[in-house]
């Protein structure tokens, strides 16, 4: 019996230490800032940030995928593998013809040990003033 608790015990542990090995070979996505708050804009303005990271783990950051809460918001993001120390950009356009406020989500799927992170955006989006042309005279 004591012999089946210490092989159990050796399997464990050597599985554990395994595992933890794994861990720290992995990349690791940190970005400068993970919200963006466009504040309030006119209908049909620039409508686009970029949200720029480092890989800060020991093996190249592959992104897999940038999945966004609605249509309206546009991913763009580095295809290429971001090497260690080595940063990328992952790019939200929003749809400046739609009025009113948003708050709108991208989730970005990756091989990094903190995947998925969530990046989120908010603003307002204003009507513009109907100009009038008419002549006075």
């Amino acid at each position: 019996m004591k012999k089946i608790i210490l092989a159990a015990s050796l399997l464990f542990f050597g599985l554990t230490g395994l595992f933890a090995q794994e861990q720290e070979v992995l990349p690791e996505m940190i970005f400068e800032v993970t919200e963006f708050d466009f504040g309030t804009l006119k209908k049909g303005a620039d409508c686009t940030v970029d949200f720029v990271f480092r890989n800060t783990g020991k093996a190249d950051l592959v992104i897999t995928n940038v999945k966004t809460s609605c249509g309206c918001t546009t991913p763009t993001y580095t295809q290429a593998p971001v090497a260690k120390k080595d940063q990328g950009t992952i790019t939200v356009k929003y749809d400046s013809n739609r009025l009113g406020s948003f708050n709108k989500t991208i989730t970005v799927t990756s091989n990094a040990k903190n995947s998925p992170i969530i990046l989120t955006i908010k603003g307002q989006i204003e009507d513009v003033p109907a100009v009038d042309n008419t002549v006075k005279e």
